[in-house]
């Protein structure tokens, strides 16, 4: 398979008992595909990834495996601390059927980059599904250096990598270190980015706004395809608003905080990461408005 275009790190939607709404899931992966979203990445940051235990990791998949059938690429979030757990989760995803996997570095202890070189050469070997490396390193502690990437380039099922660390110059040294590999994809993790990514020869991006404005953040790649340059920044640049909100708490909270709020029965990101101040929800209340002034979706 090729990883290219926007992907959608979907939400978890939650009832008010913090279960997960299955129905409402179902819900918000046809209304993504139906936006035009080219694949759908569940439990990722945006996933609360952090908070779901491996049975409701194992329940998500197969919920989202079937109602996807087929109509994009489907990716899971795999990526645990230790090797052996993370091969394990892994090979999960790839009994239930999805597509690919994507696998955060190892956080919390200090980790090298033989380390690193060594878990993803270890995970590669046991599962034959693609891999795509995920560097967020204000989340793990580390950066996955353009050199490591390059390294693990030489692996077959190793095929591309998302780079959430905000430094361009990082995501551009991992696009020049994986040159050798045609179908090597490197995607941005930073929404401000992805057109910018485009540009320097990335695919595209793993994006947490298409939660909140599908259609815009899809804009954003085609429009680039099809040679429409302006119209593409146009999409890029509108969501910078939204971007600003994320100053007032957690990223993921305000992501799923405004697709609530857009009438959609997500509910809230599970305790303690659920809250916002009245200040921040007044900002974003006010970005909604504007956007569904200029009809922004």
């Amino acid at each position: 398979m090729e990883v290219k275009g926007i992907i959608t790190p979907i939400i978890t939607p939650m009832n008010p008992d913090e279960s997960i709404n299955y129905v409402e899931l179902k819900k918000q992966i046809n209304r993504l595909i139906n936006a035009g979203v080219h694949g759908l990445f569940f439990y990722g940051t945006n996933g609360e990834c952090y908070i779901l235990s491996a049975e409701e990791k194992r329940k998500i998949l197969e919920v989202a495996v079937a109602e996807v059938n087929h109509r994009v690429p489907v990716y899971a979030g795999t990526g645990c601390i230790g090797t052996k757990d993370t091969i394990e989760m892994s090979k999960m995803a790839e009994s239930i059927g999805v597509d690919a996997l994507s696998i955060i570095s190892p956080y919390f202890a200090a980790i090298s980059q033989n380390e690193l070189i060594s878990h993803y050469t270890q995970i590669a070997a046991a599962v034959k599904l693609p891999i795509v490396l995920y560097n967020i390193p204000a989340r793990t502690g580390v950066n996955i250096a353009p050199s490591t990437i390059e390294k693990l380039a030489d692996i077959d099922n190793i095929v591309g990598a998302k780079d959430s660390s905000g430094n361009f110059d990082n995501m551009l040294q991992y696009i020049e270190a994986t040159r050798k590999r045609e179908d090597f994809s490197i995607l941005s993790g930073n929404d401000s980015l992805i057109l910018w990514c485009l540009f320097a020869g990335g695919r595209g991006g793993i994006a947490g706004c298409s939660n909140v404005y599908p259609e815009n953040m899809v804009g954003i790649y085609e429009n680039f395809i099809k040679g429409n340059i302006d119209k593409a920044r146009e999409c890029q640049d509108r969501i910078r608003a939204l971007r600003n909100v994320f100053k007032y708490g957690n990223p993921n909270t305000i992501v799923k905080k405004a697709v609530k709020l857009l009438g959609y029965d997500v509910g809230e990101c599970r305790t303690p990461f659920n809250t916002l101040s009245a200040e921040g929800m007044d900002a974003l209340k006010k970005v909604l408005a504007d956007y569904k002034k200029s009809d922004m979706r």
